[in-house]
């Protein structure tokens, strides 16, 4: 990984030894660790999502909440052309 990933934002609050470091870390975790907590951090990321979903709408059953969860990753777009006739807020 090149050194200038540490300080591609300038405006970071991460001093460049702190990414240094990091980037060093994250060398030494090797491929199959990395992606392992990408997939960790996807499934995280599912999950609150969904929490957000059913949060802003308790009303919604266990289908509702996934059609909202596609038009959120799909976007509003691509969630008309595959559900021309589902309306869903998100």
């Amino acid at each position: 990984m090149p050194d200038e990933i540490v300080a591609a934002n300038p405006q970071s609050d991460t001093s460049r030894e702190a990414g240094r470091i990091h980037m060093d870390v994250l060398r030494r975790l090797g491929l199959a660790r990395r992606a392992a907590m990408t997939f960790e951090l996807t499934d995280d990321l599912h999950r609150v999502t969904e929490a957000g979903v059913r949060h802003r709408h308790p009303d919604y059953d266990d289908d509702m909440v996934r059609l909202a969860l596609v038009l959120l990753w799909l976007g509003p777009e691509l969630f008309r052309r595959v559900h021309p006739t589902v309306e869903i807020e998100p």
